[in-house]
């Protein structure tokens, strides 16, 4: 008789029913009289006891290895002594599935770089990672919420491009029929496209390259980006002020679906932000940090990763806030695109989002007037002629935009207080990592 399958966390509802669990073996205790096998599912684990009777059973329980997989069918009893629900189950049918090969290459003690080389092994024997995957998605699913709600459009844009994008720094480039083609860095030239074609909001959650040879907790050569553009706005405070409100809602979300799974296994709380979020200008951050004895190494325009954590500091002290907006960054260190205010022509109606130290977000009103696009674009060196597809969005009549463009894994980071965005995605993409 086939008896069909019960998730462990709801073993409890079957007490005294012959049911099947499949899962893998967490754990084995062979014994001189007992066997005892810990069987782990996506939602928990339950013992398998087994009485030593020289049967079948005796034998197959014997031939199991550490994570095999198997469907086990047997009776569900009460059993307060077991520490595992307070519940076992009484075999009487043991399938192998697949045998696990033996040693494992991983176990509780492995570097994180090995445990990388073996990520499907390392998932599945992490509750907490496990955990990390379903938060992304809820996560996500409230930022789409929000975004849906404020009646946005999901665009899909491409991720192969016939020139380098932006600056033509930091690219991936590949062949492409006898040309070369580049990955794209950021979906910005496409959903700034998308406003021109008459979309009013847009947002798209996708890949993003940077060929960077950055080496750091916070970078990756591959990663998932969440960019907005909004069109009609009356400034970039309009882009800010959809980002806060989107971020509080997902994360009220998580804070909702899985705080108590969070804190168990992270040991972090998550906090839902009040909005409006903390905003200072570059140039208050900078004061600021020079009155905290900050100097950083030589005339720096931008806020190393110190600056940012000591910013972040400041405010949490001045404000009881975790984020925080630095806004009106310096022309020269934003991209051509970047609009700037008509009373101060060094710096950008842009910002940065830092949460507790970490930058998550970069944002901006972007140029939409197409001569002094062009203007911008000469300023910095760059030729108009590879960009004309760009640039020919701007000449018909595109309407004031802005928007911003957020580090998925960098936000997972930060929420459930992870040391490197290694650990923040399935398969990491870094200089040196290309597998599996």
């Amino acid at each position: 008789m086939i008896h069909s399958r019960v998730h462990v966390s709801d073993l409890r509802e079957h007490v005294g029913r012959t049911v099947s669990v499949c899962g893998w073996v967490n754990t084995l205790r062979l014994q001189r009289k007992m066997q005892f096998v810990v069987v782990r599912d996506s939602t928990g684990m339950v013992q398998v006891t087994h009485k030593r009777d020289e049967g079948p059973l005796e034998a197959q329980l014997e031939a199991l290895t550490p994570e095999s997989a198997v469907r086990i069918t047997g009776r569900v009893v009460d059993a307060a002594q077991v520490k595992l629900g307070g519940l076992e189950i009484i075999p009487e049918a043991v399938e192998i599935l697949n045998r696990a090969a033996t040693p494992l290459p991983i176990d509780d003690h492995t570097g994180l770089e090995q445990r990388l080389d073996w990520r499907f092994l390392d998932v599945r024997r992490r509750p907490a990672t496990q955990l990390m995957f379903a938060v992304q998605t809820t996560l996500e699913q409230g930022m789409r919420e929000y975004a849906y709600a404020q009646g946005a459009t999901e665009m899909h844009t491409p991720k192969l491009m016939g020139t380098a994008s932006e600056s033509g720094a930091e690219v991936f480039k590949l062949g492409y029929f006898g040309r070369n083609a580049y990955l794209a860095q950021s979906p910005q030239f496409f959903k700034q496209m998308a406003i021109a074609a008459g979309v009013d909001k847009i947002f798209e959650i996708g890949p993003v390259f940077r060929a960077e040879p950055s080496f750091t907790s916070r970078h990756a050569t591959e990663f998932t980006g969440v960019d907005v553009e909004l069109a009609w706005i009356d400034g970039v405070e309009d882009v800010m002020a959809f980002e806060e409100q989107m971020l509080a809602h997902a994360i009220a979300k998580v804070a909702d679906t899985h705080g108590e799974a969070i804190a168990e296994h992270f040991g972090v709380e998550v906090t839902v932000p009040t909005t409006p979020f903390p905003r200072i200008t570059m140039a208050e951050a900078h004061e600021i940090l020079r009155k905290g004895g900050w100097d950083p190494a030589g005339v720096k325009e931008d806020l190393d990763p110190e600056g940012e954590r000591s910013i972040s500091a400041h405010i949490k002290e001045a404000t009881g806030h975790d984020f925080v907006f630095i806004t009106h960054y310096p022309v020269g260190i934003r991209p051509f695109y970047h609009m700037r205010p008509a009373d101060d022509s060094s710096v950008t109606l842009s910002f940065d989002l830092l949460w507790k130290g970490l930058e998550v977000t970069t944002g901006a009103q972007r140029e939409h007037r197409y001569d002094v696009l062009l203007k911008q674009a000469a300023e910095k060196g760059m030729s108009p002629e590879p960009m004309q597809d760009y640039l020919n969005a701007f000449r018909y009549g595109c309407p004031p935009h802005g928007g911003l463009g957020m580090g998925l894994g960098r936000v997972l980071m930060v929420m459930l207080g992870l040391d490197s965005i290694r650990e923040a995605t399935f398969l990491f993409r870094g200089p040196n990592r290309l597998t599996p």
